[in-house]
């Protein structure tokens, strides 16, 4: 072990005091956090009988965006055991709305050299990918001792996360130097990570354009735009973040849209219930889609406090803000909204989605807003005009079909490095 890696692995054994007062500390607004804690530090209860391909999915994003890719792997390797990774409950949570008890699901152990060993020794994945933007030293370190290939795909590096890693310098660069494939999304990904240290990076595109809306969730999506009433305006907040939602509010404010419902989905679910606060502190006439109730011709908000109905609220929607990106989060993903037809809207904050977010502004698929006002404005001229709503939505799902593709580019890569299945 090298003096880099050394102090790194020092530094987590000072810093393990914090991790378990930060799970506590998390667990106050969302209990799961609570659960599981012995797979964090890489003690499982499930194993496989089956030869094992293990994706590395953190949360929400990176899970959904995987869904092609899984497919893909189990059309092609019915006999093996997709075991599928996350560091979030969420992102837990969807894995099991996604795909049910045909994956394994766990959690990956911080990256402690005995947690990390310990996983690769229960469950002897024959291959490892971690998706977008997951560099763990100790992690990488071990499956390169054990021999694991382990490939970096679907990688996305902002300016602002390459100047973070860029400080510890040698340590990442040794990591990124052991990994056996990096696939970036973009040729600015790719010259972000090769500035890093990484080698050979390929570019493949990115996962999420091949993500299909499906067939239940677009059945879903018309039931509840009959249910929110199918001759009233529905405006979607998607995957709004701490503070977004009080600035979209006051854009609503200045609206003259008769009938308008609003419905507004938090990026977190511990978000649900400070969201229905502020609703009731502004005094609106609101309901929550976990209440599963007729909406009322006084409803002005729906709250949707419910998980894995996302495509769902596009579809049943005729203009869609895409969350995070109004103040400086970074934005979320697009490409759903697109997928479905549906004009989006963006503020300027999308570096998290930066070349998705300029490809779909450039197509006409999607219009950016710099603040709430330009936020009224776009959503007034929008919901007035049909025509527009059909052009901009009918760009977004050619702009969609245009950049697919990037799953078969993967599993090329991951074929090579897999053996056959029998």
């Amino acid at each position: 072990m090298n003096w880099r890696r050394w102090l790194y692995a020092a530094l987590l054994y000072l810093l393990l005091p914090y991790v378990v007062f930060h799970l506590l500390w998390r667990a106050r607004r969302q209990p799961e956090y609570l659960q599981h804690w012995d797979e964090r530090f890489g003690r499982y209860a499930t194993r496989s009988m089956r030869p094992v391909i293990w994706l590395h999915t953190v949360s929400v994003g990176e899970t959904r965006a995987a869904a092609p890719l899984i497919k893909a792997l189990q059309a092609s390797y019915p006999t093996h055991q997709i075991l599928l990774t996350h560091m979030t409950p969420t992102g837990r949570e969807a894995g099991e709305q996604l795909f049910g008890t045909d994956v394994l699901r766990c959690y990956l152990p911080y990256d402690y050299p005995f947690a990390v060993r310990r996983f690769l020794a229960h469950f002897r994945p024959q291959l490892g990918v971690l998706l977008e933007t997951e560099i763990w030293p100790n992690l990488v370190q071990a499956c390169h001792d054990a021999e694991v290939p382990l490939c970096l795909v679907n990688a996305r590096l902002s300016q602002k996360s390459a100047r973070r890693y860029a400080r510890f310098g040698g340590l990442i660069q040794a990591s990124l130097r052991q990994l056996t494939a990096v696939a970036a999304q973009t040729a600015e990904d790719a010259q972000r990570l090769t500035a890093l240290g990484a080698q050979d990076v390929v570019v493949m595109g990115n996962l999420k354009y091949d993500i299909a809306p499906p067939d239940a969730a677009l059945t879903l999506g018309r039931s509840l735009r009959q249910g929110f009433g199918p001759d009233r305006k529905v405006f979607l907040a998607a995957s709004t973040r701490d503070g977004e939602e009080e600035r979209i509010l006051d854009a609503l404010g200045g609206l003259t849209v008769p009938g308008l419902l609003t419905v507004i989905v938090p990026r977190h679910p511990q978000r649900f219930d400070e969201v229905a606060q502020l609703l009731e502190r502004r005094g609106l006439r609101y309901q929550r889609r976990s209440a599963r109730q007729a909406i009322a011709v006084e409803t002005q908000v729906v709250l949707g406090d419910s998980m894995g109905e996302m495509f769902a609220y596009y579809a049943a929607c005729d203009v869609a803000f895409i969350g995070g990106s109004l103040l400086p989060f970074g934005g979320q993903n697009l490409i759903e909204a697109c997928s479905v037809g549906k004009p989006a809207l963006l503020g300027r904050h999308t570096f998290n989605f930066a070349d998705a977010a300029e490809r779909a502004v450039e197509a006409g698929a999607a219009l950016r807003v710099a603040d709430e006002a330009e936020l009224a404005r776009a959503l007034q001229k929008l919901l007035e005009s049909a025509e527009l709503r059909q052009r901009m939505g009918q760009a977004g799902l050619e702009f969609t079909c245009r950049h697919q593709g990037a799953t078969g580019r993967v599993m090329a890569l991951l074929q090579g490095l897999l053996p056959p299945s029998h």
